[in-house]
């Protein structure tokens, strides 16, 4: 997984990669500090759900190409209504916050606008020294969407979401840290080594584990009874339990798709 290579071709895109079970999409825009345009915004959410049907894939990263995350929604896209470049910025946030594994945004110098509502949508953030976060409609008098608006409080808290949505300002890597918005702050050089060796570490943890958290964690309060089910009939702890005594790495063996057709309550 590089997280730093400059793909030769120019036209706004999304590229993506699977390695060792790790998925890397890579926004990509060069010519535009790798600002989503309508079509990149469309796209992601199909591209989305591809991943999450491919079984090889345990963890998905998120970043931009070269030395910028993303910019935010290329303006010019934002004259042409009938795009609905805000609807469809929305809908690609709820997709990737919906993604049933876990996620990480890597985040190297901007993240603006539809850039920060991305990296706010991964479960994580690991950022560069010298990036910059920003929540910027106000500069462009577009309402942020409920949606948005809680995720980001969820974040980092009434006050700080006030300031950055009523500001636009931008922040450093470490005021980002010290409010919640971003998870470490790597040194220049040291984000790509540090992604490769946790997603390493997420791909061997329990994906039982991983799925029942996410939803806790994202204000799920109505499935205890289902997730028990989950675990009593898996054996990821009786693995679990048995690696550990026996001091071997596990081979935890549920999946998201071991669940089938989850009901809508416990």
């Amino acid at each position: 997984m590089d997280l730093t290579e400059q793909p030769a071709r120019t036209e706004p895109r999304l590229e993506h990669t699977v390695v060792d079970g790790v998925a890397t999409v890579v926004i990509s825009n060069p010519a535009k500090r790798n600002a989503m345009s309508s079509d990149m915004w469309q796209a992601l959410p199909v591209l989305l759900e591809e991943l999450a049907a491919d079984p090889g894939v345990r963890v998905l990263v998120l970043t931009g190409a070269g030395d910028t995350f993303c910019a935010g929604a290329d303006i010019a896209s934002l004259q042409d209504p009938r795009r609905r470049p805000q609807t469809l910025a929305v809908r690609a946030e709820e997709a990737m916050a919906a993604f049933p594994r876990p996620t990480l945004a890597a985040v190297r110098g901007y993240c603006v606008g539809g850039g920060s509502q991305l990296a706010a949508a991964c479960d994580l953030r690991f950022a560069e020294e010298g990036a910059s976060f920003g929540v910027t409609p106000a500069k462009l008098g577009i309402v942020y969407s409920s949606s948005s608006t809680r995720r980001l409080v969820a974040l980092v808290g009434p006050s700080a979401a006030k300031y950055l949505l009523f500001s636009g300002e931008l922040i450093s890597a470490e005021r980002a840290l010290r409010t919640g918005l971003v998870d470490e702050v790597l040194p220049v050089g040291g984000l790509e080594d540090r992604v490769l060796s946790f997603t390493r570490v997420l791909a061997s943890r329990s994906q039982l584990t991983q799925a029942s958290a996410k939803e806790f964690a994202d204000g799920r309060a109505d499935r205890d009874a289902y997730w028990s089910r989950q675990a009593h009939g898996s054996g990821d702890t009786a693995e679990g339990v048995a690696a550990f005594l026996e001091r071997r790495a596990p081979r935890f063996t549920w999946t998201t798709g071991s669940a089938g057709s989850a009901p809508t309550s416990g």
